[in-house]
């Protein structure tokens, strides 16, 4: 997905939730510098609002021999059938739709999970809220973890982006991409999985561990769970595809916000 079709949809999402756009770009800046050069300057120090380096993945080069971090073409999920898990309740009920999957990508603690589970993970999609160190661990052994940038995660960007391993990291935001931070669309790891999947060339989307109605997620998630839904189906008609996750849910999803 292009930033232009995401943009209407990432404003109503804004609108709704009463986030600011001004405060995901601070983050997104900050974490342009914090995989451009591995330190941090001020943030009254950046450039707001323009590329501020020219850093970013060589596809022709070898893993061993990249400076900065991964590009968006540097996934390719072309043809197959990927796994988007996530950390609810379900998912050790679910375990086999992992198992019979090209290709996992995992969102937030789901990477452990599955880890923990036995199987692989092929991407991790997070905002570094997850409770173990598994973002890391991943970057080391040479698995991609796509790293967003938020308005409220500038401090777990500061903290955790230095100690992992840039070459492995892709980094995103939710607002204007910028150098080498991208922008393929989604609000939640989830749907923001989803959609980096989507964009990366996947035939088929399959879904384990998805809970919308979640009880004993806090009111913000609960809220947020409800935008993952709109996004999934967004996506879903974009792709030309019906998610089995949103089976018995479709008439109920309030599709107002969604350009279809």
């Amino acid at each position: 997905m292009e930033f232009h079709d995401w943009d209407p949809v990432y404003a109503a999402i804004l609108a709704d939730m009463g986030f600011d756009r001004d405060g995901d770009e601070r983050a997104r800046d900050l974490l342009v510098d914090l995989v451009s050069d591995g330190t941090a300057r001020g943030e009254d120090d950046l450039d707001r609002g323009a590329p501020a380096s020219d850093a970013g993945a060589d596809p022709s080069g070898s893993d061993g021999d990249r400076e900065g971090p991964l590009a968006v073409a540097d996934l390719d999920f072309d043809g197959e059938t990927v796994a988007i898990v996530g950390a609810g309740p379900s998912l050790g009920d679910e375990l086999d739709v992992v198992r019979g999957a090209d290709s996992v990508v995992a969102a937030s603690d789901a990477a452990a999970a599955v880890r923990e589970a036995g199987l692989g993970v092929d991407c991790m999609v997070t905002d570094l809220d997850e409770r173990s160190d598994v973002a890391r661990e991943l970057t080391v052994e040479g698995t991609p973890v796509a790293v967003h940038a938020h308005g409220d995660n500038r401090p777990a960007l500061r903290e955790r982006v230095p100690r992992l391993a840039v070459e492995w990291v892709l980094p995103t935001t939710q607002a204007a991409p910028a150098g080498p931070v991208v922008d393929t669309g989604g609000f939640t790891d989830g749907d923001r999985a989803a959609f980096l999947a989507d964009h990366c060339g996947a035939a088929q989307l399959v879904f384990a561990g998805w809970d919308f109605d979640d009880p004993d997620v806090g009111p913000m998630k609960a809220r947020k769970l409800v935008w993952a839904e709109r996004l999934l189906r967004w996506l879903e008609i974009r792709r030309g595809e019906r998610f089995a996750v949103l089976d018995g849910r479709r008439e109920g999803i309030d599709e107002s916000a969604l350009p279809v």
